[in-house]
């Protein structure tokens, strides 16, 4: 693994619509029409992603046809569906027809015979100037109706990136949300023994491929947040002279502190719109929250108690904030206003809650719960109903969202053992480590990657 502190390449992939349906989407026909699925089979285009038991879709993703990734694109990208446990990849060797061409209907009664529900297949192409091309259709094989026609263009390297906006089309299309394939995951990686752990930034794609490290282990870095709108994190640098925030731009490698300050600082934290940034300020044994408006650098005190208050996330339409505090006796979590105004308690459960984030859909506010022995990861509405414990665990911590709002990243660590990533849908049903070998905390999930 390599130290990459300067320019951290993404490339462009470009998207056009292609084929007969030009990528609209098209409705079954009614029951007993022509092309219509028999009585009995399936005839929804869409998945139930609220339901309380989720039964995956069977989905046939047969390597894609060309000289150049076409197995391995499939791959990466029928691995993305999966672990959203949403879908069920069929195994290909289990597929009766074979060599598919995105041109030419595939043969659904081949499909229905393995029962398949829906079929991916596509082409990749290198073209005279060296782009790879891929063109794909996702079908529906029980109403015999092609749902989705895409082609993308890149650069070779960037094969992996093309095969993450595929599963993030075939997920939008199927269940009607964004997808998060496309992302990346900033966390504090963590080695070497707990009396002299070494912390470092590094930084995944969110499938654990292309792990880079951004910070070289000589000073302690904590709780990196990824900006809402661009590829720029926020974070905790922690030295011998004092604490520091500072801002780190992926694109261009370049960092910078927004400043030092008389105590400790935690927590900091991007506005939806990427202006500003909030975090606590630690003093004399007391900590308030602050924000700082990163243009003209002014910053704003929002709370003046004799408390602990920390742990600032904004509301999506950065109107409201969330943070823990425990001027009621322990920590709970409080919402107020942008100006510091209308502070209300949210949880009322028992235990203690910390690190609350706001999902970027607005209906939920994460956090970690510690009650008894345990810890948990749960998420609650916004003014504190519908509670739900999502995990449970000697130490689960430090949840955060996907771009869109369905699943959520945290660590877990077992007695004497290493820090984890771990990931979990809003339903607590699919609950699973990430796919990243080393031990790692803080995790943090980047926006759609443009």
């Amino acid at each position: 693994m390599k130290i990459k502190t300067g320019l951290i390449a993404l490339g462009a992939v470009f998207l056009s619509l292609v084929g007969p349906s030009m990528g609209l989407a098209q409705t079954p026909p009614p029951a007993g029409a022509p092309g219509a699925p028999p009585a009995g089979q399936p005839q929804s285009s869409t998945v139930e992603v609220d339901q309380g038991v989720i039964q995956p879709l069977p989905i046939a993703m047969p390597a894609f046809n060309g000289p150049a990734r076409g197995g391995d694109i499939m791959q990466v990208a029928s691995a993305d569906l999966e672990r959203s446990g949403l879908f069920a990849p069929l195994n290909p060797a289990t597929f009766i027809e074979h060599d598919l061409d995105v041109a030419v209907q595939p043969r659904f009664a081949d499909w229905k015979q393995i029962s398949a529900q829906y079929l991916v297949n596509g082409n990749v192409t290198v073209t005279s100037d060296n782009r790879l091309r891929v063109d794909f259709r996702l079908w529906d094989i029980y109403s015999e109706q092609q749902l989705l026609g895409l082609q993308f263009t890149s650069t070779p390297e960037n094969w992996r990136r093309v095969a993450h906006k595929i599963a993030d089309a075939v997920y939008e299309r199927l269940t009607g949300e964004k997808g998060y394939f496309d992302t990346r995951i900033v966390f504090v990686a963590e080695s070497g023994p707990k009396t002299a752990r070494v912390k470092r930034l590094e930084i995944m794609d969110q499938d654990g491929a292309n792990p880079n490290y951004l910070t070289d282990g000589s000073y302690l870095v904590m709780t990196p947040r990824f900006s809402t709108t661009d590829q720029q994190i926020t974070y905790m640098a922690l030295r011998p002279t004092g604490s520091s925030v500072y801002l780190f731009n992926l694109e261009t490698g370049r960092q910078e502190t927004i400043g030092r300050f008389p105590g400790m600082v935690f927590s900091p934290r991007f506005s939806p719109d990427g202006s500003r940034v909030a975090f606590s300020v630690e003093k004399n044994g007391n900590s308030d929250i602050y924000v700082m408006d990163l243009r003209s650098r002014a910053m704003t005190r929002l709370t003046e108690d004799p408390s602990i208050d920390t742990s600032p996330s904004f509301s999506p339409d950065g109107r409201q904030v969330v943070f823990n505090s425990d001027r009621g006796g322990s920590p709970q979590l409080y919402v107020m206003n942008l100006d510091g105004t209308g502070v209300r308690r949210i949880s009322y459960g028992g235990g203690r809650y910390t690190t609350p984030v706001w999902s970027p859909t607005g209906d939920f506010i994460a956090f970690t719960k510690q009650e008894g022995g345990d810890f948990h990861i749960g998420v609650m509405r916004a003014d504190g109903s519908d509670e739900r414990i999502l995990t449970t665990s000697y130490l689960d911590e430090g949840p955060s969202w996907a771009p869109n709002g369905r699943v959520l990243v945290f660590f877990r660590e077992t007695p004497g053992g290493p820090a984890r990533l771990w990931t979990v849908d809003i339903t607590g049903r699919i609950l699973r480590p990430a796919p990243f070998q080393g031990a790692g905390s803080d995790p943090a999930w980047s926006p759609l990657l443009n």
